[in-house]
C-alpha cells in the first residue's frame, strides 16, 4: 500500500511538471508526507566509510532487508565528502552549523537548513534561526543559498543569469517535504520561481547543482553524476 501511495504521489507531481513544461524547463518532483513516511540522512556505513553513491546505499540497505524507495544528494560537501555545514542524524549532530563567510554558493547569504523535528514536521529556516530550534530536531542538513524565504526570492538571484546547471532542492508545505530536480539546466531565479509559482512553496533550500542525483523506485531511476557526500533517503520497511 505504501508503494502504491508513493507511486500516486509521483504521478501527481509528474503531472504538475508536465503542465509547466510548455512555459519553461522540466522538473521531477517527489513529495513525502512525513507523518506517514520516515526521511533519513545517510553519510557513512557501519565501518565509517562514506556511501558516495546512491546504488551503494541501496545495496547496503538491501543487505539489511530494507528497500531504498527514494534518495537525493543532501547538500554540499568537502573533498573528503564531509559536510560543509550542519548535519544531524537521528538527533545526533555529526557536523556543526557553519555561519562563516566565504566564497561559493553555500555561503551566499541567506543560506539555510532543512530540518525534520522529532514530531515529523519539516521546515526550511535561515541558518541563524537554527540554534533556537535545535533541541527538537531529529534530522537536519545545511546548504545554500535559500531559494525562497517566506515567499521571497533570494535577493542575489539574477532573472536572466546565464549560469545554468542541473539543480536540486527541497521545499516544505505543512507536513510535506517536496524534493525537486531539474531535468534541464536552469539558473537560480528560474529554480526559485518553480517552487514559488508552480508548487506554491514559501520556503525552499538549494541543495546543489552539477552533482544533483535522484533515486526513485517508482520511477525506476537511479542517477550517478559523481560521488556524493550526505544523502537524504526514504527506505522501507
Amino acid at each position: 500500500m505504501r508503494k502504491l501511495l508513493l507511486l500516486l504521489a509521483l504521478c501527481v507531481a509528474g503531472a504538475a511538471s508536465l503542465a509547466s513544461a510548455a512555459a519553461g524547463p522540466r522538473y521531477t518532483v517527489v513529495k513525502f508526507d512525513l507523518r506517514k513516511e520516515r526521511l533519513e540522512l545517510f553519510l557513512r556505513d557501519d565501518a565509517g566509510v562514506e556511501f558516495k553513491r546512491l546504488d551503494r546505499l541501496e545495496a547496503w540497505l538491501a543487505a539489511r532487508n530494507r528497500q531504498l524507495v527514494f534518495a537525493m544528494n543532501a547538500g554540499m560537501y568537502h573533498a573528503d565528502f564531509s559536510p560543509v555545514g550542519l548535519l544531524v542524524q537521528e538527533g545526533r549532530e555529526v557536523s556543526p552549523l557553519n555561519l562563516s563567510t566565504d566564497a561559493g554558493n553555500f555561503f551566499l547569504k541567506p543560506n539555510g537548513v532543512f530540518l525534520v523535528s522529532r514530531a515529523g514536521r519539516p521546515r526550511v529556516v535561515e541558518s541563524s534561526e537554527y540554534p533556537a530550534l535545535s533541541n527538537g530536531v531529529r534530522l537536519a542538513t545545511q546548504s545554500g543559498p535559500l531559494l525562497l524565504r517566506r515567499g521571497v526570492v533570494h535577493p542575489a538571484f539574477i532573472p536572466d543569469s546565464d549560469s545554468r546547471k542541473i539543480r536540486n532542492g527541497v521545499g516544505v508545505s505543512g507536513h510535506t517535504a517536496i524534493f525537486v530536480i531539474s531535468e534541464q539546466p536552469v539558473n537560480f531565479y528560474e529554480f526559485a520561481l518553480y517552487f514559488r509559482d508552480v508548487l506554491h512553496v514559501r520556503d525552499a533550500l538549494y541543495l546543489d547543482g552539477t552533482v544533483s542525483a535522484l533515486h526513485s523506485l517508482a520511477l525506476r531511476r537511479s542517477d550517478f553524476t559523481r560521488e556524493l557526500g550526505p544523502i537524504l533517503g526514504v527506505a522501507v520497511p
